[in-house]
């Protein structure tokens, strides 16, 4: 199962500052940019949680679509993004040797699917969980992993292994109970230390090397 934004695709700093914009397109100005210490690394949460600072009122299910929606201007508007190495040749190999995966994301599904596309990056949006229903991380990867048992037509996996790049993606494997792997140097200190076993640069050392 893998996260998209720092996993798959190189997209993190566009991305928040695509989110910034798309909250201001709304009308949100007085917005909390500290998205790593947020309860929940999810746009549905940023946009829920920035509109209630501002207006005291949850925002309508309208809403999020709109901001969706601009979430993909702002991105076109900044170029597409490039994937993590080894992204696509790992996708790849997982659907030639019939290895079942899937995608859990705390995007929505419209930017998430535009930076899978930029990088050429296969995917099925049936296997494709978002923030769109759920606001919590463990939320959509539950939802992911029974998108994969209906997508697969298995009734159980024998291991789960959630690939990530943020401490979240960790807590969330572990709150689930579900097995880890590291990907990226930028958070692998903490990853370490918060007690994930095995961390790689990027997605061709892990496959050279877990594969």
């Amino acid at each position: 199962m893998f996260d998209i934004d720092g996993t798959l695709t190189d997209s993190v700093p566009m991305y928040l500052i695509s989110v910034t914009k798309a909250l201001m397109a709304l009308g949100i100005s007085d917005i909390d940019t500290d998205y790593n210490n947020y309860q929940h690394h999810t746009d549905s949460y940023a946009l829920r949680y920035n509109y209630e600072r501002n207006f005291s009122r949850t925002p309508s299910t309208t809403l999020l679509d709109d901001f969706e929606t601009d979430l993909v201007n702002q991105m076109n508007l900044l170029g597409p993004v490039k994937e993590i190495k080894g992204a696509k040749s790992l996708i790849q190999f997982l659907r030639d040797h019939n290895i079942s995966f899937c995608f859990a994301t705390g995007a929505l599904p419209k930017p998430a699917i535009q930076k899978l596309k930029q990088c050429n990056i296969w995917y099925d949006e049936r296997i494709l969980a978002t923030s769109k229903t759920h606001e919590a991380r463990e939320g959509f990867v539950v939802d992911a992993i029974e998108r994969a048992r209906t997508f697969y037509d298995k009734s159980n996996f024998d291991q789960i292994i959630s690939v990530g790049d943020g401490l979240w993606d960790l807590k969330t494997a572990q709150n689930l109970h579900l097995d880890f792997v590291g990907i990226g140097e930028k958070n692998r200190t903490k990853l370490v230390a918060n007690g994930a076993e095995n961390c790689f640069s990027d997605l061709e050392e892990f496959k050279e090397r877990f594969l």
